[in-house]
């Protein structure tokens, strides 16, 4: 006998369905003899999981003791979602079966399809023909989604799911034609989806780019996305160059417990043995923290130069390094970054990549460790520094260990009587340093000593030719210094009813100087010839009251917008600054006199110099917005030396001051030109201009601009102009050119570039042509010097690439021009290709290649 009952037609009816019954333990409606209808309204909940459906019309056969759900078929247990054109279950064997455009939810969201699925009334398990799944999941604030596909598909207890014939990716497919390969997939005879450990694991597989096959795999397992931390291989690197031979990284990555891990790592190298890397993770309460340990007994050490021009004397090499991070509650922190090394080459000369290393030219280690702390308003920031050169024109002994720096700012409302803002900083600062570093004035070719291999002489050392004031510096003091410094400033805006500002301000500096310097070995007993330095306790006190005076003229002019002219003035009365160039100066070398320290109290970049004397500022500043966004700004202005010492005029021990603009009396003149059409389009020129006759001493122009969302296209470039500064080592000027641009041709794809242009690279060449053909014609031994003329443009850095990325692949192609500093003291340029592939939830793999030939490189024999 046939029941049918018609439900509920074009619209969906939620009910308990008579064969979830027995599952939950409650009364099969049909054991009751209950009709169709009075299943749908009896509303009775019954305890644990039941099957619920939503159908256009529900078939009940007592013959075949079947009931079956038809017409866009909905059914729930649980968190799962089982969606079909028509769903049968046969209540004797507890299987459901759905056919017609199935669709299968898990409770994370993952989605199974296919055209026929055999279930037990769990979905749980069984059997899915044409199956595809998707699953997908938050990782790293990006959304990824995986892929799975099979002829057909065994699911087991819904913790396992076998796929005969499989294939596997992260790519989307096609929205014009499904059919297409996706960009890449794995294509395996079999595949097993373990959702209870996390795990996929590929029998018998293919690596396929764009349905081509590119690499076949025997077996292999990788976690899923949903594993941020398992244990396993991770993708292998590879390396090849002269010195090390040809090689692969292997690392492991071992998860011993949610909140730390290991990752060790054997590098295979065929010249040089085995590299062993190991690194240690772990993430507490308040932060985190790592060890990572680096080493090789070389069996070729030979391929590296002798001391001190490299580690070719040593068989075993090594590193050690750290990183820790620890909030100890919401205002105070602290943490350290630590580099040790057996040698200065050994990071570079084995690849190892570092974080603490600063740039590719100047190549230093900084290990440094700190407790930093803020309030509302204020800082407190104590550190020790280590820096380690890792060149060979570094020398250690002139590297100084600065601990402590202590900084504390603070700033409060000042009294009721006064009000405005009163603000205290304090700074101590202590530096050991072993050797004194000379600076020739000009830069001479004058070298502590020259090595030589193989007939190649290796100048290292900077030093002095002539030890005397004017023709020799001193960037760094042996001995040690330390220095305790404390300011009291305090200043207040008033307003008139004409709306101009004045804003008087006054301050008191201390500083005392304990100095300790250190006049034997090397050449530290040749530094009392140079500068005439204190030795034991020396005090400074600069005492001064000021006035900035500003007057805006406002215009609004509608569409033309709103202009405003602001002429400023500032006077500064003060004393003469004290023992100008007796004492060490280690924070205040960066001195640059342009539109951005026209209006400082204090012209020094740290707290080694104090400005003196009796001094103002003029200038005057004219700037347009518009309602459509343009915005112009135009500043012009100079310094007046009206009493006292010109603390620019006398140089410390280091010039500091000279050459500088603010050296005369009345200063050079500054300003600054920028326009910006809208806020993706930036022209600016800031410019010093020479006081007695008005031509370029300093000059910086350039543009950035983001054409989006008209042209996916990014520029910026930048011409720098900077005249001779004979009393500071510069003794020609310097010009040169950057830019850099992006352009997105696609959502895509994507190319890249940049360039730096030395335009004086040139005069550098000349000048160590005239001091090889000195020093030969002085004392001809080996060959007489060649002038090679590099021409008027030399490239001295550039890269260009592109790639490709979307939502599975990344792949991108460059080529790296940079320049090096070699141990000859000779700028060359290394040439790099380096390829980056990375399938997102598989993994990611680096390919870096050395292209073209160096004549020398940093600590090894030969390159190739």
């Amino acid at each position: 006998m046939r029941k049918v009952a018609h439900i509920l037609r074009k619209t969906a009816l939620l009910a308990a369905l008579a064969f979830a019954a027995p599952l939950a333990g409650g009364v099969s409606a049909h054991a009751q003899g209950m009709a169709a209808p009075k299943l749908g309204n009896s509303g009775g909940k019954l305890p644990g999981d039941k099957l619920l459906v939503e159908a256009n019309e529900l078939i009940y056969d007592n013959d075949h003791n079947t009931v079956t759900a038809r017409g866009n078929a909905e059914l729930h247990f649980g968190a799962r979602t089982l969606q079909a054109d028509s769903v049968r279950y046969d209540r004797a064997s507890g299987r459901v079966f759905a056919q017609g455009n199935v669709r299968l939810t898990e409770a994370d969201g993952g989605v199974v399809t296919g055209e026929r699925m055999e279930l037990s009334d769990d979905f749980k398990t069984g059997f899915v023909d044409a199956f595809r799944g998707q699953q997908t999941v938050e990782r790293r604030a990006e959304t990824v989604r995986t892929r799975f596909s099979a002829p057909r598909a065994e699911r087991l207890n819904g913790e396992q799911t076998s796929f005969e014939a499989g294939s596997y990716t992260a790519c989307e497919p096609c929205k014009d034609n499904p059919e297409t390969p996706p960009l890449w997939q794995i294509r395996a005879k079999k595949i097993i989806h373990d959702n209870e450990t996390h795990t996929i694991y590929f029998d018998d597989s293919t690596l396929e780019i764009a349905g081509i096959p590119v690499a076949y795999l025997p077996y292999f397992e990788a976690a899923d996305p949903t594993v941020k931390r398992k244990t396993g291989f991770l993708t292998p690197r590879f390396i090849s160059t002269t010195a090390l031979g040809r090689g692969v990284s292997l690392p492991y990555f071992i998860n011993l417990a949610p909140n730390y891990d290991l990752t060790i790592t054997p590098t295979l190298l065929s010249r040089q043995g085995v590299l062993g890397q190991a690194e240690f993770r772990q993430r507490i309460d308040n932060g985190f923290y790592n060890i990572r340990l680096s080493g090789i007994s070389q069996t070729t050490p030979s391929a590296f130069l002798p001391s001190p021009l490299g580690a070719g004397e040593r068989d075993f090499r090594g590193s050690v390094e750290s990183q820790g991070r620890f909030y100890i509650n919401d205002r105070w922190r602290t943490g350290w970054d630590l580099v040790g090394v057996t040698d200065k080459w050994f990071l570079d000369n084995y690849r190892i990549r570092n974080q603490n290393i600063t740039t590719d030219y100047f190549r230093e280690a900084t290990s440094t460790a700190y407790l930093i702390g803020q309030g509302d308003r204020s800082w407190f920031e104590a550190r020790g520094y280590y820096f380690k050169g890792l060149s060979s024109f570094d020398w250690q002994k002139q590297q100084p260990i600065v601990a402590p720096v202590i900084d504390y700012d603070k700033r409060i409302n000042g009294p009721a009587e006064i009000g405005g803002e009163v603000r205290f900083q304090a700074n101590i600062t202590s530096l050991t340093r072993e050797t004194t570093q000379f600076q020739g004035l000009p830069r001479t070719s004058s070298y502590l000593f020259s090595p030589s291999v193989n007939g190649v002489s290796f100048p290292l050392y900077q030093t002095c030719t002539v030890f005397q004031r004017g023709l020799c510096s001193i960037d760094g003091l042996a001995g040690t210094n330390t220095r305790a410094s404390a300011e009291l400033s305090w200043r207040r805006s008033f307003i008139d009813e004409w709306g101009q500002k004045f804003t008087p301000f006054a301050y008191l500096r201390t500083d005392a100087f304990f100095t300790n310097p250190s006049f034997s070995g090397y050449q530290n007993d040749l530094a009392p010839q140079v500068a005439k330095i204190d030795d034991g306790f020396a005090g400074r006190v600069m005492p001064a009251v000021g006035l900035d005076y500003r007057y805006p003229f406002v215009a609004n002019f509608g569409a033309l917008g709103v202009h405003t002219l602001e002429p400023i003035g500032q006077i500064i009365a003060r004393p003469s600054e004290t023992r100008i160039g007796r004492l060490p100066n280690e924070d205040a070398q960066s001195l640059v006199f342009d539109d951005t320290s026209l209006f400082e109290w204090d012209k020094f970049s740290g707290y080694d110099r104090a400005e003196g004397g009796v001094r103002t500022n003029l200038g005057g500043q004219y700037s347009v917005v518009t309602p459509s966004g343009w915005y112009t700004n135009i500043m012009f202005g100079e310094s007046i030396q009206l009493a006292g010492v010109n603390s620019f005029r006398r140089g410390d021990i280091a010039n500091v001051g000279l050459d500088s603009g603010l050296e005369t009396r009345r200063s050079d003149f500054v300003g600054r030109f920028q326009v910006s059409p809208n806020q993706n389009i930036t022209f600016i020129t800031r410019a010093r201009f020479d006081q007695s006759d008005f031509h370029v001493a300093r000059l910086e122009t350039g543009a950035t601009a983001r054409f989006a969302p008209f042209l996916p296209l990014t520029v910026s470039a930048f011409y720098s102009y900077y005249e001779a500064q004979p009393l500071l080592g510069y003794s020609h000027y310097r010009e040169g050119v950057t830019a850099t641009a992006t352009y997105n041709i696609t959502p895509n794809w994507f190319v890249s570039g940049s360039l730096l242009v030395d335009l004086t690279h040139y005069l550098d060449v000349r000048n160590t042509y005239t001091d090889a053909l000195s020093a030969y014609l002085s004392n001809p031994i080996g060959t007489v010097p060649t002038y090679q003329n590099p021409g008027r443009f030399y490239l001295s850095g550039a890269s260009f690439g592109g790639g490709y990325q979307d939502e599975c692949t990344t792949v991108s192609l460059n080529y790296i021009n940079s320049p090096i500093a070699t141990a000859t003291g000779v700028r060359e340029r290394n040439q790099t290709v380096l390829l980056r592939v990375e399938l997102k939830t598989l993994g990611e793999a680096d390919l870096r290649q050395n292209v073209g030939t160096a004549t020398t490189a940093d600590g090894i024999a030969t390159v190739r």
